[in-house]
């Protein structure tokens, strides 16, 4: 029903551990082998910025050694090290396209993050983690303080196991590039497209609502409402009409909660608590900030009982569809986002993309609507950044 990309919520700008990626949904594996390195091809379709102007980093987790690492332009994956930071305190890991044409790069086995970089580089620094390791700080470029904040970047998240690919374009955080995945293997999957002049479309779109206004930094990137909400730019009290019109009607009426897996699990409020059977632990109130990062009140334990029904939960609320429909998930998403309260924000990213599918917020993957996709038998992915 919903991946642990969803438990990814978002990296603070002081982040000094790898995100957690790719623990996605393991159901093909066993049935074919991955590729391995996997051929990566980077093909640049922007209309903005030509092949000299964009870098490709890839960063995140070998999965055999937990360490931190980083793969390097012939495809090695490397662990970070102290040593990295140069001159100016940060740590160069940037790929560069080739000149002209298509750009090949080989994954290895990780789980992890490609960002790109239009007009400038990035700066990420390597740091001392809490258990004495090399970490790394990766850019949080919505926080006005982030050395990479007046850069141009956006990110694609993936996990390559002998199993399979996993990977996802991402709005969790921000969006700024416009970026599609074609995942090709058993299947031939793409995903994350959003047609020409979509990109101002959704800046100008999450802009036009009051509330969420203040997410567009300039022609930067528009930021996720919870970071807007940490920063001063969102209300932190946007949603609590809403979340009181569901408490209410759940303290006279029952809801069921279908986690996909032949297990409904039903539920009522009695105070300030929702109270479900089956051994799911009580969920209390949730606040603004809890619904819009899927934490605090709504976050999901990797538990098979708790944690599907608050992410469950989470997807109900920032679709604004818990106060009237009583059986969760809903699937129609013709029903989501038409309450007034509701996440503006992931409702312009679906509208723009092609398949309808995003990752406006952590539990967007809830009943099949996020821009992900897997494959046992992986042979090759292509990112693209496709026309402004």
């Amino acid at each position: 029903m919903f991946s642990r990309r969803s438990f990814l919520g978002g990296l603070s700008a002081a982040a000094l551990s790898a995100p957690l990626l790719g623990s996605a949904p393991t159901a093909l594996a066993g049935r074919r082998t991955a590729t391995v390195p996997l051929p990566l091809t980077i093909v640049n379709r922007s209309g903005q910025f030509d092949n000299s102007s964009i870098w490709v980093y890839v960063v995140g987790v070998n999965l055999d050694t937990g360490e931190q690492s980083r793969v390097t332009p012939d495809g090695q994956l490397v662990p970070v090290s102290l040593d990295d930071n140069g001159s100016d305190g940060f740590a160069d890991y940037a790929i560069p396209l080739q000149s002209s044409g298509d750009t090949t790069l080989n994954l290895p086995s990780m789980s992890g993050r490609i960002y790109f970089a239009l007009g400038d580089k990035l700066k990420f620094k390597v740091v001392t983690g809490g258990d004495g390791k090399p970490a790394l700080q990766y850019p949080a470029g919505w926080v006005d303080s982030d050395p990479s904040h007046s850069v141009l970047h956006d990110t694609v998240e993936f996990t390559l196991k002998a199993d399979g690919m996993y990977c996802n374009t991402t709005m969790v955080d921000m969006f700024s590039v416009p970026l599609s995945i074609r995942l090709r293997g058993a299947q031939d999957q793409t995903t994350g497209t959003i047609p020409a002049g979509g990109r101002e479309r959704i800046l100008s779109g999450v802009a036009e609502h009051p509330d969420f206004a203040g997410l567009r930094q300039q022609d930067l990137r528009v930021i996720a409402p919870g970071h807007g909400l940490d920063l001063g730019a969102f209300p932190n009290t946007y949603y609590d009409s809403y979340i009181d019109q569901v408490w209410s009607k759940y303290q006279g009426t029952q809801l069921r909660v279908n986690t996909g897996d032949g297990r409904v699990f039903t539920g009522q409020v009695s105070g300030d608590t929702f109270l479900f059977d089956g051994g799911v632990q009580p969920i209390g109130r949730p606040s603004t900030r809890d619904v819009l990062f899927c934490d605090g009140a709504l976050a999901a334990p990797n538990d098979g009982v708790t944690g599907p029904v608050a992410a469950i939960l989470g997807a109900g609320f920032n679709r604004s569809i818990l106060h009237n429909i009583a059986d969760q998930p809903g699937t129609d998403p013709s029903a989501f986002y038409q309450h007034e309260i509701t996440n503006h924000y992931a409702k312009v990213m679906h509208a723009n993309t092609e398949d309808g599918k995003a990752y406006g917020f952590a539990f967007d993957d809830v009943a099949g609507f996020a821009s992900y996709i897997q494959d046992g038998a992986p042979s090759s992915i292509t990112v693209t950044l496709t026309p402004w």
